[in-house]
């Protein structure tokens, strides 16, 4: 029988789902993707996708169901602006918005790319605007105020983002969100934490008290610096934010912003929150935004990494020659196939063991007796050892000659 912890496609802890924790819990009643891979994805240094790129990576976007693509920043370049048109005439499924900064010309560049909405900017910290920008604080709110007024009359969905608002002072980023919700316009409100500074337990308390003062919906953009973007990210929604601003394998500035992936997963598997996206096109979506951003994600990142679901461990080979073909979730918590990664494969290295030498006799036709196996693992390890990496089949079939030869 199916619990949320354990079923076909994933085995995780019962201990998620015990009421004693999740009681508090007060996520909405759907949570939506919102992918700025195309945009923020691309501020991380040395990325550039041209017009091409993004109109490739927004189709396997679509394909894999998120709900709305942040096709770029018409400001940016005449070819942003093209690649954003592009992907709003190919009517590809999702919601197609575009970043703009709180100036009227930015929107009137949104309005005429087409778009159905726009996330549009502006600094929230006090520091930021007098020292970055060197502008009174006044200008940035009449700036905000003007930017929104001219977008609703203009039909686009508008949501409002602060640049910096966790290192703010949390009332005067809500006196400036209530100026703007009464004197200029926002159908929804971000939660920014624009230089991932933001502790888990932080960005629950940001989430409530903006839902104390604010009744629009609230749309989350955690950045990865010290590594919390997904665990922000997850108690923001658990806070009740209904929107997941991330980025495929969360590229972005600086250290990234929260990744899809890990996020879209600890949610569906740990707190049973199905953000309604098609998982196994993950890996495939990941391989091209790396193949096309010129990035790589490390081998054992979560679900998508290359060597993610591989084994080299005799103890762990063992488990998986035991149990994997009835029930995988016995030894990875999410099947390789639900994410869309290719079969698990079994290294043979230093810290291999007899079921390693089992399975790699048998894939490659070799028969090997009990003292052979014995003698052939032994040297596997040494040799592996040497190399201070794995061995390749014709290094193992080398070691499985001589032995034989020595055996006879």
């Amino acid at each position: 029988m199916s619990t949320p912890w354990k079923t076909e496609n994933w085995f995780v802890s019962p201990w998620n789902y015990v009421e004693e924790m999740t009681k508090d819990f007060h996520p909405p009643k759907r949570v939506k993707i919102h992918d700025i891979t195309l945009r923020d994805g691309e501020q991380q240094a040395g990325i550039t996708f041209t017009k091409d790129d993004k109109i490739r990576i927004a189709e396997k976007l679509a394909e894999a169901g998120v709900h709305r693509i942040e096709a770029g920043m018409p400001a940016v370049s005449p070819l942003d602006e093209a690649a954003i048109k592009e992907i709003v005439k190919r009517d590809l499924g999702p919601e197609i918005f575009c970043f703009c900064r709180c100036m009227v010309d930015d929107v009137k560049r949104a309005v005429d790319c087409g778009v159905r909405g726009i996330v549009i900017e502006i600094p929230a910290s006090a520091h930021l605007i007098e020292h970055a920008y060197k502008w009174p604080l006044e200008k940035a709110i009449d700036l905000s105020i003007k930017a929104t007024a001219y977008a609703r009359e203009q039909g686009l969905y508008t949501v409002f983002f602060t640049i910096d608002g966790t290192r703010t002072e949390m009332n005067w980023l809500l006196d400036l969100i209530d100026r703007v919700s009464k004197e200029g316009h926002m159908d929804a409100f971000t939660l920014v934490d624009t230089f991932g500074v933001l502790s888990p337990h932080g960005a629950s308390y940001f989430t409530k008290k903006v839902k104390e003062r604010v009744s629009k919906p609230l749309e989350i953009h955690f950045h990865s610096d010290f590594g919390l973007g997904v665990a922000n990210t997850i108690m923001a929604v658990l806070a009740g934010a209904e929107v997941i601003h991330s980025t495929v394998t969360g590229i972005g500035e600086r250290a990234g912003n929260t990744p899809m992936e890990e996020t879209a997963l600890a949610l569906l598997t740990m707190y049973n929150i199905d953000v309604g996206i098609n998982y196994g096109k993950l890996n495939e979506l990941s391989e091209l935004v790396q193949k096309l951003s010129g990035t790589a994600v490390p081998a054992n990142r979560p679900f998508i990494g290359e060597g993610a679901y591989n084994i080299e461990s005799g103890i762990v080979t063992g488990w998986f020659r035991n149990v994997f073909e009835k029930d995988p979730t016995t030894v990875y918590p999410v099947r390789p196939d639900f994410v869309g990664h290719k079969k698990p494969e079994i290294l043979m290295g230093k810290k291999s063991g007899i079921d390693n030498i089992l399975i790699w006799s048998a894939k490659l036709g070799i028969n090997l007796t009990e003292e052979e196996s014995m003698e052939v693992l032994r040297r596997v390890k040494l040799k592996a050892h040497d190399l201070k990496r794995t061995l390749k089949e014709s290094e193992f079939k080398k070691i499985v000659n001589e032995v034989k030869k020595e055996k006879k």
